[in-house]
């Protein structure tokens, strides 16, 4: 692991060293767990509190942060975004994947590679398929017919990038995840169900991640969009003609309905339901758990089961708490009634 200067590391990240820049860094660690001869951050106003504390030899924090005795700083603009530069500097990625093409990968006819390709074992490739410069393909990896890869591109082992699906530059698809199997249609027709035929695509843009095991269905026709910069992490279901934003970033195991169409900037916490047929605005929130099952505004936070703007949501969580104590009082209340009528009876 290499060794660095707090001055040289500043140098890195357009920081501004208070303190010794002289004193030499080893490695990164969490601020509760940091040792002599580590750098840590703080990002969270609630972590300030370990900053006396902390073993660590200089600590990444922003301007707001004011400077503590006996310990160095490192200030910038985002201490988390460069915290996670640091530990890039001290953890350098190794190649996933030895350069060039593994004996054992099958490649169709009329497929058209790139320069600086890492084809892995056992990796299949089919017809007229188009693999841009740079992209690496691991282990297992399926690449059925017709399908585009832009440049620079990770596809992880036993990934599925069925017929005609295309992707742009510098897409990042994690292991065991499907993109553009069948989406879910059928036609009802005396008493059984007949398979629409899904004849549409996927286009997943340049810059997007996608986490493991998720999969993504193809339109019936047109397409299924993942937009620039979009994120999503494992074990999410995309449906049929859904898109989903640029920068949009959805947590693990949501679920999109048919035709669901996500606005760009939009967070959608975990185990989020989707309708399908709804179209959520721009930058808005969706809480954890939520169950969507109305059109979402631009820039609002929603959340619960059906989800509701947050504060109305609070209120009637407060109100279900008090649920118990009212129940009491009603059943009191009807006591109370029913002997005053018992008595108002016998004086009539």
């Amino acid at each position: 692991m290499p060794v660095m200067k707090l001055a040289e590391i500043a140098a890195e990240l357009d920081g501004e060293v208070v303190g010794n820049g002289e004193v030499e860094i080893s490695g990164v660690a969490r601020i509760e767990d940091a040792r002599d001869g580590e750098i840590t951050f703080i990002a969270n106003p609630k972590y300030t509190k370990y900053l006396k504390e902390t073993k660590a030899s200089a600590v990444i924090v922003s301007g707001e942060i004011a400077e503590v005795a006996d310990k160095s700083l490192l200030l910038v603009k985002n201490p988390y975004f460069a915290f996670l530069k640091t530990v890039t500097l001290f953890h350098p990625q190794a190649p996933l994947i030895e350069e060039g093409i593994h004996h054992t990968a099958i490649i169709g006819q009329n497929t058209e590679l790139g320069d600086n390709l890492s084809i892995g074992p056992y990796v299949v490739i089919g017809r007229r398929c188009q693999i841009g410069r740079g992209t690496i393909l691991l282990p297992g990896a399926v690449v059925a017919d017709d399908v585009r890869i832009g440049e620079d591109c990770t596809i992880h082992a036993y990934v599925s990038l069925r017929e005609r699906v295309l992707l742009g530059n510098r897409v990042i698809i994690h292991d065991g995840t499907v993109v553009g199997s069948d989406g879910f249609g059928y036609a009802p027709e005396e008493g059984k169900y007949h398979k629409i035929p899904q004849v549409g695509t996927v286009v997943i843009e340049d810059d997007v991640e996608i986490g493991a095991n998720v999969t993504i269905d193809r339109a019936t026709l047109g397409e299924t969009r993942i937009k620039r910069g979009a994120k999503l992490d494992n074990l999410i279901q995309v449906g049929h003609n859904c898109s989903i934003g640029d920068d949009t970033v959805i947590a693990a195991q949501a679920g999109l309905s048919g035709s669901t169409h996500i606005g760009r900037g939009v967070r959608v916490g975990g185990q989020v339901g989707f309708a399908g047929h709804l179209e959520v605005g721009d930058d808005a929130s969706i809480g954890a758990q939520s169950g969507v099952s109305k059109s979402v505004p631009p820039g609002i936070m929603v959340f619960g089961y059906p989800a509701r703007p947050h504060m109305e949501e609070f209120r009637i969580q407060a109100a279900q708490k008090q649920l118990p104590r009212l129940l009491k009082e009603i059943k009191d209340l009807r006591d109370r009634i029913r002997k005053l009528e018992e008595k108002m009876g016998k004086k009539c």
